[in-house]
């Protein structure tokens, strides 16, 4: 198994480290209820998605 020669410095550790970020999520409005939900998701307070109702918030799960 290959093992490092030398000692890598901080800077080319971090070099290679910079595409590890976080990013911000992409959120928009809701067409039905207008609150703040994530792209591509059943919106949590109403169940709508892209202006038709996709889960009844109404019947209660147990």
């Amino acid at each position: 198994m290959a093992h490092p020669k030398r000692k890598q410095s901080k800077s080319r550790r971090d070099k290679r480290r910079t595409h590890y970020k976080a990013e911000f999520l992409t959120l928009t409005k809701c067409s039905n209820c207008n609150t703040t939900i994530r792209f591509h998701r059943v919106c949590p307070e109403c169940g709508f998605y892209k202006g038709k109702l996709a889960i009844d918030k109404d019947v209660k799960t147990s």
